[in-house]
């Protein structure tokens, strides 16, 4: 199976490092040429978790040749306008992209290469860009034996390809088949929505911002108004990583404290992790805010659903983003005004 990985970054490099490692065949492509460099004359080198390097085929975008069965797509969705025509020349009918990137892709893929050939996944895992053609796994072992990909075709159907892509992925970490994909996108929002916002808005690992009190009761908001919209969406969110998030709703602000046994369930195994978006900022790149938390604003606007901590941490990125400068944890004093409604 002629296998890509579009874009070789943080995830990209030990995707395509693993699948080359333990036997399948895979390009690494990307845009930046000295990623591509270094791939190509001193292999992938994955560090954090996991410690090996790997030669890898690597090549970049405008140097792709042929038809490819898989397409793999871990760029940023910031970055799919400009990928997605390159790579409709390389698929044919029988061809599948299957994106796993942050946020809901599937529509605008589809927009590109046509529904028949995009199907999408979540990825359960987390990892650093170091250099040009080193990134660091910042998950357990536990999460990549267990939970590194749930896929799924957008009706949900268990075809032949799908498993084929399973297949592929499975060299990677535990990789399941579900048939509800819109509900594993939207788990993995409400993941990306409360620490991958709250680790950009505050600059700070995962860790920081799941031991300090008042920014994990910010995030329990979080993961409440992005259930509350998923639900007004008609989608009830898929479990990921053996939890169900659905528990995670809040009838009222007293239910929080009995939340924070999930959070560390889930997160405390990815402590070490810093946010991408955190890493965009940090080069002073765009971020994908506005397909993580603002997705949760933009279709609870469009429901009537407020959501007042997704809007804040939004605000809190875009500052970042405009100015090139990086906030503290200080920075979650700017959500006491909206829980003091909690009292």
């Amino acid at each position: 199976m002629r296998t890509a990985v579009i874009g070789a970054g943080s995830l990209g490099t030990i995707i395509g490092a693993l699948i080359t490692k333990n036997g399948g065949q895979v390009d690494l492509i990307d845009n930046y040429q000295p990623n591509v460099d270094a791939l190509r004359t001193k292999g992938a080198t994955v560090t954090g978790t996991m410690e090996f390097n790997v030669p890898v085929s690597a090549r970049a975008t405008q140097d792709m040749e042929g038809i490819y069965d898989l397409l793999l797509i871990t760029t940023k969705q910031t970055a799919l306008a400009a990928v997605l025509p390159e790579l409709v020349k390389h698929m044919d009918e029988n061809s599948l992209a299957l994106t796993l990137q942050n946020g809901i892709p599937e529509e605008l893929v589809a927009a590109y290469v046509g529904q028949g050939r995009t199907a999408g996944g979540a990825v359960g895992w987390g990892a650093t860009w170091l250099e040009p053609g080193v990134s660091k796994l910042t998950s357990t072992m536990k999460v990549m034996e267990n939970f590194a990909f749930e896929i799924g075709e957008i009706d949900g159907t268990d075809t032949p390809r799908i498993r084929r892509a399973q297949a592929i992925l499975s060299l990677v970490g535990n990789t399941q088949v579900l048939d509800n994909l819109m509900g594993i996108r939207w788990a993995k929002v409400l993941m990306n929505a409360t620490f991958s916002g709250m680790s950009a808005a505050m600059a700070d690992t995962f860790g920081a911002v799941l031991n300090d009190e008042t920014t994990l009761r910010c995030i329990a908001h979080i993961a409440d108004e992005t259930i509350r919209v998923a639900t007004a969406s008609g989608v009830r969110l898929a479990p990921m990583q053996g939890v169900d998030f659905e528990q995670l709703r809040l009838e009222s602000p007293a239910d929080i404290p009995a939340k924070f046994p999930i959070y560390h369930q889930v997160w405390d195994q990815h402590a070490a992790l810093k946010a991408s978006m955190l890493q965009d900022l940090e080069k002073g790149r765009p971020t994908e805010i506005d397909f993580i938390n603002g997705i949760v604003c933009r279709k609870g606007d469009e429901l009537g659903i407020d959501t007042p901590y997704n809007d804040k941490v939004v605000e809190l990125v875009r500052r970042e983003q405009e100015t090139g400068i990086l906030h503290t944890m200080e920075a979650k004093k700017e959500f006491l005004p909206l829980l003091a409604l909690d009292d």
